[in-house]
Order: C-alpha cells, then structure tokens, then sequence
C-alpha cells in the first residue's frame, strides 16, 4: 500500500534500490500509462498531475468523494474537449494517445462508457450497435455480442431509450465491445442498477478481462468496485493518493474513511 500526505505526491516512481523499485524493474513494461496529466475546465484546475501504470487486462478502481477529479481524469484520458488536457502524456500499448482528440483515441481502442450511456433515442438496440460499428476498425460482431448479452438479444428491436437501467447499462457496454476494444473506462456503470444487475455486469466485466481488456472503473459504490478490480487508485483533490491492491483498500477502515466516507 502507499499513501501520500500534503501535497500528494504518487509513489509509482520509487527511490532506486528499493524493494519496490526491484519489484517495478521486474515487472512487465505497463500497457497503459498516463504520466502527469493536468486538465482544466475553463480556469478550473481539475486534474493536478495525475500519474499511473495498469497492466494489460488489470480492472483498476478509480475512487474517490464527489469532487476528486475522477469523471474528469476518465474524460481526458478518452481525449473529450473537456477538460482540456494542457500538459502531461497518455500512451496505450505504446502509443501516444495525449497528442490525439477524442474519435483517433477510440479508433485507438479507447472507449468511454459515460454515467449517462449516451443511448441513442429513435435507434432500437440492434441499431445503436450498428451504428457504433459504422467505421473502421470493429470489434465484436452482433452475434458475438448478443452470446454474451442474451437480454439484448431478446430486444435488438425495442426502441433502445425504453430499456430499463440496467439493460441501457448492458447495451453501453456492448456498443463499447462493437468496436475494437482495448481499454474500457466505465464512469458509475452501477447507478440505479437493482443488486441482481450488478452482478450481472461484473459476470460481463470479468469475461472482458479474460480477452485481456484492461478496464477503469469509477464508481460511487466503492465496496462492489473493490470487490471486482485487482488494483485501486484514490484521487482527493485532483491528485492520486493511494495506490495498492483493491484488498488493502477494503481491510483499511482507516483509509476508506478518510477518503472514500465509507
């Protein structure tokens, strides 16, 4: 586990001869990395030098209260206009997706499922997936997709807006998997979704992982985020304060309370 005090400072880069830096040089080459980003909306500061690694396939939880800078750090990464990233680096599988806007950074395998799922009214299921899958390059084809979501299978013709909660949540992801998919960030994929849903997305998100997906996760729900990812990271304030196994997390009382009010 590694905490940090005022001002937060992360430890990915520990001091050379360390433990940790053996344990890191022995590590494989991270297979996402976002080194020291720094994004505003307007003159707002909103994500102050956030850095990390994940593994390829890992499932990281990104947490924090309201406020911490966790929807933000998401959209920058996915490279939406705002916030505006001034500063800093993002790479995917060695390519540098800081220097990309937002539909090169999806063409590159990144694709953003936001809180509000974006589900397109007047389209039925079976064309908002269509319609994801218009250009270059596809991910899973709808036969594929509806093996693994039999209830969107069952409503490829229902006008997509009339789908319950957790239903629109399946086919965001689903559209999400329509392209080629190689890091999915998830923004509150459990709000409003009844306890039997949430299972059945993490079932999804687990069988994601399997194809070697590396996927983020922003989530109110902390303990069901923790309980699904390997690793967790803490923003407070637009800074990474913590960052070790989603286990350390959940067997710190101390640590969920000071951050997470949980």
């Amino acid at each position: 586990m590694s905490m940090a005090s005022n001002p937060p400072t992360s430890t990915l880069n520990p001091p050379p001869g360390t433990a940790a830096s053996a344990t890191r040089k022995a590590a494989k080459p991270a297979y996402f990395s976002v080194k020291d980003i720094h994004a505003y909306y307007g003159e707002s500061y909103i994500v102050q030098g956030v850095s990390f690694d994940i593994a390829e396939s890992e499932i990281v939880a990104l947490l924090g209260r309201n406020g911490a800078g966790k929807t933000s750090t998401l959209r920058a990464i996915a490279r939406t206009d705002d916030p505006q990233l001034t500063s800093g680096e993002i790479y995917l599988d060695g390519k540098a997706i800081h220097k990309m806007p937002s539909h090169q950074a999806a063409c590159s395998g990144i694709q953003l499922v936001p809180e509000d799922r974006r589900i397109i009214a007047g389209l039925t299921v079976e064309e908002n997936l269509l319609l994801a899958q218009i250009a270059e390059p596809i991910g899973w084809s709808l036969d594929r997709i509806y093996k693994h979501f039999p209830r969107l299978d069952e409503r490829r013709k229902q006008e997509a807006i009339t789908l319950s909660g957790g239903e629109q949540q399946m086919l965001a992801v689903a559209r999400a998997l329509a392209r080629d998919l190689k890091l999915l960030l998830l923004d509150e994929p459990y709000e409003g979704l009844a306890p039997v849903i949430v299972q059945e997305i993490e079932r999804i998100l687990h069988e994601v992982r399997e194809l070697g997906i590396t996927t983020i996760i922003v989530e109110q729900n902390a303990v069901a985020a923790l309980k699904l990812a390997d690793r967790a990271l803490i923003l407070d304030m637009g800074h990474i304060v913590y960052e070790g196994s989603a286990k350390e997390v959940l067997d710190n009382e101390d640590l969920r309370h000071e951050y997470l009010a949980i």
